[in-house]
């Protein structure tokens, strides 16, 4: 097989967006401008650096093209705030509509994911001229009407919000991409040095009471964080860190992945259908276990956090060690007294590590944020009260709530200014290319 893990080829980048004219905006709008054109700028930041066939390709269903990704967020800006707010405003082409929503059925009928890949039109550079023409629109939107109406501005700031979701998603959907060519090409290349050795898990305990679980306060938050509500938890413990690739190797060396009474019967049936043997990325070449990262093939660091296993993986796990996934409270209520940084998207590693548990386990849960997306061993539900907002925007997040799991705390592609405790991440529990790993817990003893 061919070996090739240099880089990939630098392709065309995306020109800097545009600043909003100071003489023209007042101090407030271009604060909100600037924020804008920094969001919109970090997610075309990602693709410099890659050519126009990475960007077009989809390597899965679950899995989008990194241009799709670019189109759709510029659409869901262009058909929910600029066409219903700006009188004279023209769309870039009236096909994209079809082309890129993404799942908004009462927008209009949408071309199929599965055959997203298959949209070699509009090209690359089409694309990045329908961002600049949302970008320039968007800017005399703030010029021209700032303050906007509160209902158009909370539409800005969950475009803001999605697009930083569409951030992460450019990196999974590119890291399953790269590592299905027989190339392996480095997505950013960069030397991985290990941290001092771990210490074992330790269990931090928690009393049983009532609860306050959900969002609270005037800050953003998506819909499904809300309402607020009471629930009251038993006594629980919760480990201190994520489980590492060493101690999921035992779990393998033990046959994990050959006893069918670890496993739920949708699990097993997953594992004998996808033939999973290890994490999604995992190989051994001789005595030597390796890893496809966005930085490329190298050797599996035990310490660090096992990443890319499913929710049927992380339940088996823990039913071998004999614990438990944690729920989506209990893992709450560790994480709202927890410091919320950690290793996202601004670390530039775009891999899990285990430096902050290695730093930080001593005095409580560390890694409660960053470094991989945690299950959780509750279903995606409705909060008690919870209500999906009115229109096409209602479906962002409440008709998915069927057969998912929660996940929790961000990962290492996660924006840090994104994620906060009362977050819920959710998908189904075959789902494996996604940064999910895993953090235990237990009724405590």
């Amino acid at each position: 097989m061919p070996n090739d893990r240099t880089p990939v080829s630098s392709g065309p980048s995306l020109p800097p967006p545009r600043p909003a004219p100071a003489s023209v905006l007042s101090l407030e709008a271009r604060q909100v401008g600037s924020r804008l054109l920094g969001v919109r700028g970090a997610t075309e930041a990602l693709v410099s650096g890659l050519t126009p066939e990475d960007c077009s390709a989809q390597s899965m269903p679950d899995a989008s093209p990194v241009k799709w990704h670019l189109a759709h967020t510029t659409w869901f800006f262009e058909n929910f705030l600029l066409v219903p707010g700006v009188p004279d405003y023209r769309v870039f082409r009236e096909e994209f509509g079809y082309l890129f929503n993404s799942y908004y059925d009462a927008v209009g009928p949408r071309h199929p994911r599965p055959e997203r890949g298959l949209l070699t039109r509009p090209p690359l550079e089409e694309v990045i001229a329908y961002r600049r023409h949302v970008n320039d629109a968007l800017v005399r939107m703030l010029s021209d009407q700032w303050p906007l109406p509160p209902s158009a501005q909370e539409v800005l700031e969950l475009g803001l919000q999605h697009e930083q979701q569409h951030q992460e998603l450019i990196l999974t959907d590119l890291k399953h991409l790269l590592s299905r060519s027989p190339l392996e090409p480095a997505y950013r290349p960069q030397a991985f040095t290990s941290p001092v050795k771990l210490k074992p898990i330790q269990w931090f305990s928690y009393s049983e009471g009532v609860r306050r679980i959900g969002h609270v306060g005037d800050g953003f938050h998506f819909d499904n964080e809300a309402p607020a509500h009471r629930q009251f938890l038993e006594p629980f413990q919760i480990a201190s860190r994520l489980v590492t690739a060493g101690e999921f190797l035992e779990f393998m060396e033990d046959r994990g992945y050959e006893r069918p009474e670890l496993w739920m019967s949708d699990g097993w049936a997953a594992l004998q259908a996808g033939g999973w043997t290890m994490p999604l990325y995992w190989r051994r070449e001789g005595r030597r276990w390796m890893i496809f990262t966005l930085s490329g093939v190298r050797e599996l660091d035990l310490d660090e956090p096992v990443c890319h296993v499913s929710w049927y993986e992380a339940d088996a796990y823990a039913r071998w060690h004999q614990s438990r996934l944690p729920t989506e409270a209990e893992w709450e209520v560790a994480a709202l007294d927890a410091a919320q940084g950690g290793n996202f998207a601004e670390s530039a590693r775009l891999h899990p590590s285990a430096v902050v548990s290695a730093l930080r386990a001593d005095w409580g849960p560390a890694q409660l944020f960053g470094d991989a997306w945690e299950w959780t061993n509750s279903a995606y539900l409705p909060y008690p009260g919870y209500k999906p907002s009115a229109g096409a925007l209602g479906e962002y997040n409440g008709k998915f709530m069927v057969n998912q799991f929660v996940l929790r705390g961000g990962s290492c592609a996660t924006p840090q200014s994104h994620i906060r405790a009362t977050y819920r991440n959710f998908f189904p529990p075959s789902a494996r290319w996604q940064f999910s790993g895993i953090r235990l817990a237990r009724d405590q003893r």
